[in-house]
């Protein structure tokens, strides 16, 4: 009895040590994400707006805490998300410094609709200090800089785990294999039933993670709707073109193509 037992022991920590070189192997780059279907994803397919508010919304009530959005102004919601007098009102709720006025001095304003969002932090420096040391990144253009895009942003905010056996997580580090390293600084800021939607969508992590991940696909393009649509429109046009020009092609040089060359003796 007792061999079994050294033996079953043997067994978990060969079988942990395995678990852990494997880990270590692929530790520097990540699992790679899963592919998913994305709404937007389409050459003639658009970005959901009811997920890109709903994102908006999981946005700024978690991720705009620690994240900035540096990119994009509240300007940039109207008629995508809400309506102008609904950006106007979002904008207002966080004041902005302004001036010099009449005195030379700076003032406090409420936001407008040119003013890009409020950032968390004043400087890199007041960041690292709130979030032992590491810097959190600039949410505008995540999407465009991640291999995998919207893919891994959103297997990265569902895939925290427990660590397996063999594996060691540093202090304030956060298990993740989608995270290049296995460990991230950034622990899971999402749960369900942590934000109430207004449409009864679910409120659940994998909801909201789909959602923020629409609206941050949506901030590093915001354009990616508006040049679909031209895109169409130049196909389009350059189809309807097209016939015309191969007639008036084939009628100009019909003459050409069509004449004979002879030799005539004098």
């Amino acid at each position: 009895a007792a061999t079994a037992v050294v033996g079953a022991d043997e067994a978990a920590r060969v079988g942990a040590a395995a678990t852990a070189r494997a880990v270590a192997a692929h530790a520097d780059e990540g699992l790679h994400a899963p592919q998913y279907k994305w709404s937007h994803g389409g050459w003639l397919s658009s970005y959901d707006a009811a997920s890109v508010r709903r994102g908006h919304q999981v946005f700024q009530q978690v991720c705009a805490t620690c994240h900035s959005l540096d990119r994009i102004a509240y300007r940039n919601l109207v008629d995508v998300c809400y309506t102008e007098d609904e950006a106007k009102r979002i904008a207002a709720e966080f004041d902005f410094e302004d001036g010099p006025d009449e005195t030379g001095e700076m003032f406090e304003r409420p936001g407008k609709l040119s003013d890009y969002f409020k950032r968390p932090y004043r400087n890199e420096a007041e960041a690292r200090f709130s979030n032992n040391g590491a810097l959190p990144p600039d949410l505008s253009l995540v999407v465009k800089a991640r291999h995998g895009g919207p893919d891994y942003i959103f297997a990265l905010l569902t895939g925290y785990r427990r660590p397996p056996a063999g594996v060691e997580v540093g202090d304030n580090m956060h298990y993740n294999p989608y995270f290049p390293g296995g460990q991230i600084a950034m622990r899971q800021a999402l749960q369900d039933g942590l934000i109430e939607y207004d449409d009864g969508a679910p409120e659940t992590i994998t909801q909201y993670s789909k959602d923020v991940t629409t609206f941050l696909a949506w901030a590093s393009e915001p354009e990616a709707d508006q040049r679909k649509q031209m895109g169409l429109k130049a196909m389009v046009l350059l189809t309807l073109a097209g016939f015309p020009l191969y007639y008036y092609k084939r009628y100009k040089f019909a003459t050409l193509k069509s004449r004979v060359i002879r030799f005539v003796r004098r």
